[in-house]
Formats: structure tokens, sequence, C-alpha cells
């Protein structure tokens, strides 16, 4: 049986102890929500994990107790993420990792501007060069219709 003493001496104890937690647990939930931030809930609303505001979701929950189950186990953030994409695949990561195909995902958006901006200059230069070969009235005329035409202008000034 727990005498009154015993009592007096637990409570300032149980105290003790959870003031030193607390410091662990909010860092654990500040990490926890750093790591979530690199995840994509699983339900398809293409969310953070964090900040996925479906009513009711599931997903969302389930995903967020096993990320602070899996940092309090006190594994690597890489672990952490690897674990989550072999359970929900690699949707569920908000970057896709730059290797292999991947990579495309991070060279496209900057590669197909340029390539754009010199096709379309090219075109430009090409219809530049036609326009300056051409005349301005449609089809090329030939130097003998040319000289033809000066002759008779100069016979009709006489």
């Amino acid at each position: 049986m727990i005498s009154v003493r015993n009592a007096a001496r637990a409570i300032p104890l149980a105290l003790l102890c959870a003031a030193l937690s607390a410091p662990s647990f909010a860092q654990a939930t500040d990490h926890a929500k750093q790591l979530g931030q690199k995840l994509i809930c699983a339900c398809s609303c293409n969310q953070g994990l964090t900040v996925c505001n479906h009513v009711g979701c599931t997903y969302s929950t389930t995903m967020l107790k096993e990320l602070d189950d899996r940092i309090a186990r006190g594994g690597s953030d890489d672990l952490i993420l690897q674990s989550f994409v072999q359970e929900y695949g690699p949707t569920v990561l908000a970057e896709p990792p730059a290797k292999g195909f991947n990579t495309l995902a991070w060279v496209m958006p900057v590669v197909v501007p340029i390539i754009a901006v010199l096709l379309v200059w090219g075109i430009a230069q090409r219809w530049r060069e036609r326009a300056a070969l051409a005349p301005a009235g449609g089809a090329p005329v030939s130097p003998d219709l040319l000289d033809r035409a000066r002759h008779e202008t100069e016979d009709n000034d006489e």
C-alpha cells in the first residue's frame, strides 16, 4: 500500500520527469513537422502530410503517428523517408530524388524555356533573311526583265 509520505515524494518526482521530457517531445514534434513537409499525404489530395485538410482523413493521422514513432525510435531522416517510400511508393515524396529518369523533373523547367527561346529566335532569323531577299511585291524579278524595263523607260524619256 502506498503511504501519503511516498505519494508526496512521487508527485514532485513525476512533475520533474514531465518537465524534463517536455523539451525533447517539443523537439520531436518540430522534427516530425520538418520531415512531414517532405512527404505527401497518401489520400491522393496532393498536399503535404502536415497540411492535409481533408475532413476525417485517416491517412494523414496514421502517417503522422507512424512518423512520430519512427522518429522516436531514433532513425535517420533518410531511413525514415525510405521506409515511407517502401510502404506507400515513391509518390509519397514531395520532391522526387534527382536520380535516373527523375532528373528530367529537375532539368526540364530550365532546359525547355531555353530551347523554346532559341527556336523562336532561329525562326525569326530565317523569316528576316527571306524578307530581305524577296521583293516587297511578291515573286522575284529576273535581272533580264529589270534591264528591259530600264531600257524601255529610257526610250520613253527622250
